[in-house]
């Protein structure tokens, strides 16, 4: 039996239904809720929380009723939602000693690589000083071309960008079946799916609650991107309180486990999924410090080609012009240029902010056997 306390970074979905009831939150399904993140947290476990719940929450405090709400309408009750959710977690996990951390997304904010960037080293420093990162959709201002639509996904989104070795996805079903059980009593429970193939794919229902815009459609197509970065993913009832503890204790739930490590998935991608637009040139010293398991520092580089933005590939060549890796470069070709062989304490004064200390952190560095340009 698989336990949450097997992995190291569990980003955990939780979907309106479980948060909100006719408007108002349920204070003590979330207050048991952050009795399980405390007890994760004091194993040594670092948690991330992706959150749907602002506009129905919002809508119970506008006292509009139930039903369709217009764009406007819907972008207004996330705005009063979004901080009233955000005040419950900051209230509720502050009692148990933990911080607190809102960040809301859009789906650009998970494609566009430099905001993919910005949003990955937040969400890795609260982490890092121990607090909780609660992310939502930015409901109040996205529109339907730059939202995602169901928190299925961008739970997904934010595991793989995080690193994540877990998602948990708490739902108001307890796992994927061969078929809806509300329709069908012969409905067989799936405990693990090693692979979403066409066949799994079918038996997902498009049913969805009062509240929530997906269905188990959306958590398969929130495996795939799971388990092809290297994350493992669960479903699992979050009715019950301690959803969370539950799975440690055996409550039902499907697994379905990961293909590789983020690390390594990571790794690949940027080896070869991603075009390099530049080179930097490296010293010995450098290329010793880098097989060593060091990140990039500007004192170490030579010299820059190409023309590059922050987060863009770029190809890493040793002292006798040898391609060895690549990585994702934290600075533009301008600013790169401009401290490149200078000791990181400088930069601020050549740039005028203080910007990252390293030039290509070690996460988005791959040193080795590269695949061949296409």
């Amino acid at each position: 039996m698989r336990k949450l306390t097997d992995f190291r970074r569990i980003t955990v979905k939780i979907g309106s239904a479980l948060l909100v009831e006719n408007g108002a939150l349920r204070r003590a399904w979330l207050e048991a809720l952050a009795d399980d993140i405390k007890a994760l947290s004091d194993a040594g476990k670092e948690v991330i929380v992706v959150s749907s719940g602002s506009i129905a929450l919002g809508r119970g405090v506008l006292g509009w009723p139930t039903g369709q709400l217009k764009l406007e309408q819907a972008q207004a009750a996330a705005s009063v939602g979004q901080i009233a959710l955000a005040q419950a977690y900051t209230e509720i996990l502050a009692e148990r000693g933990i911080t607190a951390g809102q960040i809301l997304l859009t789906l650009g904010d998970t494609e566009e690589r430099r905001r993919y960037l910005n949003a990955r080293a937040t969400i890795g420093t609260l982490l890092k000083m121990g607090a909780v990162p609660i992310i939502n959709e930015n409901d109040s201002v996205a529109t339907s071309e730059i939202r995602y639509g169901d928190n299925d996904r961008l739970g997904a989104r934010v595991a793989t960008m995080a690193s994540s070795d877990c998602l948990v996805l708490l739902s108001d079903v307890d796992g994927l079946y061969t078929a809806a059980p509300q329709k069908d009593p012969n409905a067989v429970f799936l405990p693990e799916v090693a692979m979403v193939t066409p066949k799994i794919e079918a038996m997902a229902g498009s049913a969805g609650t009062a509240y929530s815009s997906g269905g188990m459609k959306t958590k398969i197509d929130a495996a795939k991107i799971a388990q092809s970065a290297g994350t493992t993913m669960v479903i699992t009832s979050g009715k019950t309180m301690n959803p969370l503890s539950g799975i440690d204790k055996g409550a039902r739930a499907t697994w379905f486990p990961a293909h590789s490590t983020p690390s390594s998935s990571r790794k690949a991608w940027i080896s070869g999924a991603l075009k390099p637009k530049g080179s930097l040139f490296l010293d010995e010293g450098a290329c010793t410090a880098l097989r060593g398991g060091s990140s990039l520092l500007p004192a170490g580089i030579r010299r820059v080609e190409g023309d590059f933005s922050r987060g863009d590939a770029v190809r890493i060549i040793d002292a006798h012009g040898v391609d060895i890796g690549r990585g994702l470069i934290a600075y533009d070709y301008t600013e790169a240029a401009l401290i490149i062989g200078r000791n990181s304490r400088e930069i601020e004064a050549i740039l005028g902010y203080s910007g990252r200390s390293e030039m290509v952190h070690r996460d988005d560095l791959v040193i080795g056997a590269v695949e061949d340009e296409q």
